[in-house]
């Protein structure tokens, strides 16, 4: 029983450290892309003719894309334990073990 306990409390440990990891990636996914669109931004300021307009798609092309991709990144992150509960993974885990004691 005690070993048990033991994987059990060990299993939900590496879950939580994994949940951690991917909330850290979007995170830095996140800084990584403000600063790099930041640095767009600027450099695209300073390359403008006297009067000319910032607003052409060119200038948002790298944000709206980019932009698009960590908008996936954030809901593969978030949206699981919206969606599906915070207990889905957990509850799927239970039933997939029960059916291979069966077996």
């Amino acid at each position: 029983m005690n070993s048990n306990y033991n994987f059990e409390q060990r299993s939900r440990m590496d879950r939580a450290k994994g949940e951690v990891k991917k909330i850290k990636a979007f995170y830095s996914h996140v800084l990584v892309f403000v600063v790099i669109n930041l640095m767009i931004v600027v450099l695209n300021i300073q390359a403008l003719e006297p009067g000319e307009s910032y607003f052409h798609f060119e200038n948002f092309f790298t944000l709206t894309f980019w932009g698009f991709g960590l908008l996936v990144h954030g809901l593969s992150v978030y949206l699981p334990n919206w969606v599906l509960g915070k207990n889905w993974e957990e509850r799927k885990i239970s039933e997939y073990m029960n059916r291979y004691k069966k077996r």
